[in-house]
This record gives C-alpha cells, structure tokens and sequence, in this order.
C-alpha cells in the first residue's frame, strides 16, 4: 500500500499500536464525515494521543478493518487495526476534521534473540490465562516484528508506557521493555488470584 504523507488525524485518549485490533464508535459528525471519506477511498487514519490538552508527537495509523454496526441515526461501530508507525511534522485544521503532515517511522533491523521470544512469551501466556481465563492462541512467530505491540496491547498497560513503547524503534528494546512490565505485574496478578480463591472458599 502507498500511504500519503497528509492523513486524517483522530486525536484520542488512547495509545494504538501495530498489529493490534482497536473498536471504535464513531457518533461525533467531523467524525462520521472522515470515516466515510476514509472508507470511501479506502485509506488510513491517524491515531494519536491526545491527554492534557496536548497532542503527542508520534502516532499510529488505523486501516478500518471492518465496519460492525451502522446505527439509524448515523452513528458507527468499526474495527481497526494499527499498522504504521508516524510522527507528526504539521497538524492541519482546515477541514470539518484534523490532518496531520506525517513521516513515517522504520524500526532498526530486527534480530531474532530466541531466548527472549520465549521468556515473553512464557510470561505473557501466564498473565492471560489469569488475565482472560484461557490460553493465549496467538502464534508469536506471526509478524515477529510486532509481538511486544501487540501483546502490550492486551495487557493493562499504562498510557505513557504504551506511548513509550511506540516511540521506541528497536522491537527487542521494546520485548525488553514489556518483559520487565511483566515481571513486576505478575506476582501481583497472582496475588489476586489467591485472593479471589481464599474469598470464594469463604
């Protein structure tokens, strides 16, 4: 795909990532009237953090995957999918809705460290199954470059770390930053588990 180097901007309280699913329901106008074009000529949008009254500095696009609902007052629910990293030269108001000027961001090469990959995976197949109550299905060979994104993304992981990982352009950096997240939320998952036990033995 050619992606432009001018893009629709959805500024959010939310950190997207590549390789993880996002639903959205879009209810405000400005809104409506970009989904539509974006589906209309079938191009990205950018997602980027928006907290404070400030604008974060790099962002990720969304290719709406699908759309899940349309509702009789115009309202939508999609489904996106984050896929390239972007950071923000210019924001533009000149329309109903915000575009950015973009470039888009590369990773270093990635070198598969296989003792890594499967100390995270290890970790993060633990903190699901007490996190959702069943196995993570996910093979992590699939797209290794985006593994931690997309584990961080199922994780309960704060906004400004999320933000942090997305900015970083080493993806065994960014493994090695999400396995000592792990580390330190773990135990503590495991904690309230044996509480939930004890409570429900009660």
């Amino acid at each position: 795909m050619t992606r432009s180097s001018r893009i629709p901007l959805f500024p959010l309280d939310v950190v997207l990532m590549p390789g993880a699913e996002l639903p959205l329901h879009i209810f405000e106008p400005r809104y409506k009237l970009m989904i539509g074009r974006c589906l209309d000529e079938k191009i990205e949008f950018g997602i980027i953090l928006a907290a404070n009254q400030a604008m974060a500095a790099v962002g990720c696009t969304a290719e709406i995957a699908r759309k899940i609902r349309d509702y009789s007052d115009g309202r939508t629910d999609i489904l996106t999918v984050g896929r390239a990293v972007f950071r923000l030269n210019e924001l533009l108001d000149e329309k109903d809705y915000y575009e950015g000027m973009i470039e888009y961001l590369d990773d270093t090469p990635y070198v598969h460290d296989e003792g890594q990959q499967a100390q995270l995976v290890q970790l993060f197949a633990k903190c699901h199954e007490l996190l959702f109550a069943r196995p993570w299905a996910e093979d992590p060979q699939t797209d290794a470059a985006t593994l931690a994104y997309r584990i961080a993304a199922l994780l309960p992981v704060e906004l400004e770390k999320r933000q942090a990982l997305l900015e970083m352009r080493s993806e065994r950096e960014r493994r090695e930053s999400v396995l000592r997240w792990m580390e330190r939320f773990l135990p503590k998952l495991i904690a309230q588990q044996k509480a939930r036990d004890r409570a429900t033995r009660n």
